[in-house]
């Protein structure tokens, strides 16, 4: 994966997203490894199309799908699958115009902050908001991986930070 890659080729295309999931907690001190790249982008069809053109640059694919099956990456997918997982030549990115326990894209990016990411400003969920999308899946691994980060925030307040 090219974290750095996928960053600054959606923020050099002009497109709107915040960084969520384990990369963003790996920005904020979390030592989980993550093998993806989440974003949560806005839906608004000129951004819908920005975003499609750079996923198809990079050969967007359905992962865990059987390769050579018909798919297209355009704004028109991405308006009707509100949660597309894709192999593309970048690595593995997971695109969502909304976080569970964070809400639609506007409340996501007014829940971040910018954080600069192997040298790339990019807009990244706050530890906060990340903390709420993980109670709010409720997964097992959300929840074990809770108790790192609300650790991280408590040893954060204890610094005033």
């Amino acid at each position: 994966m090219s974290l750095g890659g996928v960053l600054r080729g959606l923020t050099g295309a002009g497109v709107r997203f915040v960084v969520i999931g384990g990369v963003a907690g790996v920005a904020h001190g979390w030592s989980r490894i993550t093998n993806d790249v989440d974003i949560c982008y806005d839906p608004k069809p000129e951004n819908r199309e920005r975003l499609a053109a750079v996923l198809a640059g990079w050969h967007g694919y359905l992962r865990g799908i059987e390769p050579g099956l018909p798919f297209t990456i355009d704004a028109r997918t991405l308006r009707d699958v509100p949660v597309l997982t894709l192999v593309t030549d970048e690595g593995d990115l997971d695109v969502m115009h909304r976080v569970q326990g964070v809400g639609e894209y506007a409340a996501v990016e007014a829940g971040s902050e910018t954080v600069v990411i192997e040298g790339v400003p990019a807009p990244t969920l706050t530890l906060d908001a990340l903390i709420a999308s993980k109670r709010a899946t409720g997964r097992r691994k959300d929840r074990q991986d809770l108790i790192e980060l609300e650790a991280l925030r408590e040893e954060r307040r204890r610094r005033g930070m």
